[in-house]
Formats: C-alpha cells, sequence, structure tokens
C-alpha cells in the first residue's frame, strides 16, 4: 500500500507540474535545431560510418530523430548512465549499459537530450577514449545556460539554448513523466525543480541534470 500510495502522489505532482510548466521551446522549434544539428552533423560526418550512442534515457529521443534525418551510413546504440535513480538530485555515477561492440578506431557521435553541467557526457566521453574509439563527438538537443558559468564539455552539435531552470519533454522527464512530450517546458516557479531528470541520464554534475543547488537537469 505505501508503494502505490507514493506512486499515486508521484502522479498527482507530474500532472500539477505540467499543468502549471510553461513552454520555453515550441515543436516546430524542436524540429528546426534538429534538423540544423543534422545538417551540420551531416557535413562532417557522412564519410566516417559514424556509431550513434544515444543516452538513455532522456537521450534516446534525440539520437532517434537524429537518425532519421541522416541520410547517409551509419549505426545506433545506447549507454546507459544514471546520477537519479528516480530522484531529484544527481548522486554517485552508475554504468547501466554499454555497447557491447568493438570501438576501436570508431568515429562515435554521443547524444543526449541536455547538457547541464556536463559531467556524465564528459564521463562518456572519456570512457570511449579508453576503449579506443577515433574521434568522440558530441550532440546535445538543449544546452543549459548557468546562472553560475562554469567550465564543461562544448558540444559539437547543440540545438537550442535555454535558461537555467529545470526543463522537460523531448526526452527530458519530471520525476518519469512527460519525456514524450514535444516541445520543451519549464516548471513554474515555487516548484520542487531542484535536481534533474527523474533517472539522470541528463548530466548534471554531482549534484545528465541538477545543479548543485539549483535548477537543473540532468542528462538522464
Amino acid at each position: 500500500m505505501g508503494m502505490i500510495a507514493a506512486h499515486d502522489s508521484t502522479l498527482e505532482e507530474a500532472i500539477r507540474i505540467r499543468e502549471t510548466a510553461y513552454q520555453l521551446v515550441s515543436p516546430a522549434q524542436v524540429r528546426a535545431a534538429l534538423d540544423r544539428m543534422a545538417e551540420a552533423a551531416g557535413e562532417v560526418l557522412v564519410d566516417k560510418n559514424p556509431l550513434v550512442l544515444g543516452v538513455m534515457n532522456g537521450g534516446a529521443f534525440t539520437a532517434v530523430e537524429l537518425c532519421q534525418r541522416l541520410d547517409f551510413p551509419h549505426e545506433l546504440d545506447f549507454v546507459h548512465v544514471t546520477r537519479y535513480d528516480g530522484d531529484l538530485v544527481g548522486g554517485k555515477l552508475s554504468w547501466r549499459a554499454w555497447p557491447d561492440r568493438d570501438l576501436s578506431g570508431r568515429t562515435i557521435l554521443v547524444v543526449d537530450d541536455i547538457v547541464d553541467h556536463g559531467d556524465t557526457l564528459d564521463a562518456i566521453c572519456e570512457r570511449l577514449r579508453r576503449a579506443g574509439a577515433g574521434r568522440v563527438y558530441v550532440a546535445v538537443l538543449v544546452v543549459k545556460r548557468l546562472d553560475q558559468p562554469r567550465v564543461r564539455l562544448e558540444a559539437d552539435f547543440a540545438g537550442v539554448e535555454v535558461e537555467d531552470v529545470y526543463v522537460f519533454g523531448c526526452g527530458m522527464d519530471y520525476k518519469g513523466y512527460w519525456r514524450g512530450l514535444r516541445g520543451v517546458y519549464a516548471v513554474a516557479s515555487g516548484h520542487d525543480n531542484d535536481g534533474a531528470g527523474a533517472d539522470g541520464s541528463g548530466d548534471a554534475g554531482a549534484d545528465s541534470s541538477g545543479n548543485a543547488g539549483g535548477s537543473g537537469n540532468g542528462e538522464d
């Protein structure tokens, strides 16, 4: 009964968050951003036979959308690493899935939904290099404009920039909900928005997406 009540409470909260959220990026703007990202990536990767590596869970949305726009040979796979485990604030990095293939010499495009602090993406890129990958590129749909700027990973291909608030939609979640929304939405001021996507692929440093003490989103 306790677990059911907790789930019902989370669902009610997610519905309330959705009803009070405001739109930052429209579905049309998301599509246009993905078109631009695919065009830019294509100019670099068209003859590289790249492996597109989506960062689950949130990055799966952007990875699939990009692949649908890449009209040249490429492969698609996924990695799952999280700092969240259903929480809003990130903790220790947990590796859950890794490509079961030889990465030696491969050109790889790591794709995620959002970059906040960039720590998770940094860790993924470093592990890929240790695995012998050739060139590693990074594509993210959303770049968080941090209120407290810091040195962080710079994406090679980026879609849109948003303010430093908790966001969901387009692969990003609020406690597991609303990933499938076609636009990007912000949690209204006054709601609990300290941290990142509930499963956190989103990157939020030690805090995939929570800002340390801020309104971050993690990269799952």
